[in-house]
């Protein structure tokens, strides 16, 4: 079948950048079997995180959306979608549901949307106006792709959605490109960072008040105090509004040689593979894909327990949960974790083979597949055919 004559399946994304949402969409789309068209809408606009798309033929347009409510937006939109004809609309959290009405009175045969999470203004899914929105949506969304089983029952048991609407799938890790070490790699020792007998941990991600990197950062310095492991070194890499912040803690605790902040980096599989334990301190999840990055190079996890973490790191198995913002609890952990190897070695090898087993990208593009031939070969709907959800 010619390229043009394949389904086409519209993303709508509030902006491609770095992120947790945007790495799964990419890798979504880079992994997806050629039977499937694919373009991507940014309500705001693109940046060059588009570049780690490799696929020839995607499509990338930008609305431009101005702060607030930018009302021309969804006119664009509309006519975008006019035009394109897709099979499939599928938008992604809050910031883009509304537009499934959009994609509705642009007659796409068949509308998707995805949760992959809360943000830090609504951390824990309360919020009234959003449930609202959520609910008034319902008529027009026929799938609902939860990212994670918390996110799940969080669709069933408070938006109101009914189970047979909705389909879970996990994040994948490309456990080709994330691996362990086949030996001993230099890269943070060429750095003049981290060597021989450190032991490094470390963190990646957006440096924003959600990620809540400020308690990673007061548990290593009070893990360094009193007597503490001299040879723990600290490694965050990632950029946002709390880099000057956490910059100016370390500097203010006289750590500035153990912590090594370079911003952002392109070559986070090989930085992780310097990584002897990998810390996510959030204040919610969805499905993290760097822990998941972060198991398959095999380090073990010590994440708060908060939203998808759970269903990721088992403690003592492939990790450690700690409880939100216990700044002690964590900086026990590291101690615990820099003086017992045989621990660190084990929980290795499990972590590898957890995501090799259950995470993997060829898992998460089996299920896609599965979702998007049963909505295109279902024969319930039909281009043209304009469908509202009963």
């Amino acid at each position: 079948m010619e390229q043009r004559n394949l389904p086409l399946i519209v993303h709508v994304i509030y902006r491609l950048d770095v992120g947790g949402l945007e790495n799964g969409l990419v890798n979504l789309i880079n992994h997806m079997p050629r039977k499937f068209r694919h373009a991507i809408v940014c309500l705001t606009e693109q940046t060059d995180f588009r570049r780690r798309i490799k696929v020839e033929g995607v499509e990338i347009y930008e609305l431009h959306k101005r702060e607030g409510k930018d009302l021309r937006v969804y006119w664009r939109l509309w006519k975008l979608l006019r035009r394109l004809s897709p099979s499939v609309v599928h938008t992604r959290n809050i910031a883009t549901l509304d537009h499934q009405f959009t994609a509705f009175l642009a007659r796409v045969p068949y509308r998707i949307h995805g949760e992959h999470g809360w943000d830090i203004f609504d951390l824990h899914g309360n919020s009234f106006k959003y449930k609202l929105l959520r609910r008034m949506s319902r008529f027009l969304v026929h799938t609902y792709v939860p990212m994670s089983k918390h996110l799940e029952r969080w669709l069933t048991d408070v938006v109101g959605i009914s189970k047979e609407r909705v389909a879970q799938i996990y994040n994948g890790v490309d456990v080709d490109r994330f691996r362990p070490p086949a030996g001993k790699p230099g890269l943070l020792a060429e750095a003049g960072f981290a060597h021989v007998g450190d032991f490094v941990l470390g963190t990646v991600g957006r440096l924003e008040p959600v990620k809540n990197q400020l308690m990673l950062v007061e548990a290593f310095i009070e893990a360094k105090a009193a007597g503490g492991p001299q040879n723990l070194k600290l490694v965050v890499i990632g950029d946002g509004r709390d880099y000057a912040m956490l910059r100016n803690r370390v500097r203010a605790s006289g750590l500035e040689d153990c912590v090594w902040m370079p911003g952002m980096r392109d070559d986070i599989p090989q930085i992780l593979q310097c990584l002897d334990l990998f810390v996510l301190t959030s204040r919610n999840e969805g499905i993290s894909n760097t822990i998941l990055e972060a198991m398959a190079t095999g380090l073990p996890v010590v994440a708060t327990d908060v939203g998808g973490n759970r269903e990721l790191v088992e403690s003592g198995k492939t990790g450690k949960l700690v409880a939100l913002d216990d700044v002690a609890g964590l900086a026990r952990a590291l101690k615990e974790y820099a003086g017992d190897v045989g621990a660190v070695r084990h929980q290795s090898a499990a972590a590898r083979e957890t995501v090799e087993q259950h995470y993997s990208i060829s898992h998460m593009i089996s299920d896609y597949v599965h979702l998007y031939d049963r909505v295109l070969l279902s024969g319930k709907l039909t281009r043209g055919h304009l469908s509202c959800v009963e």
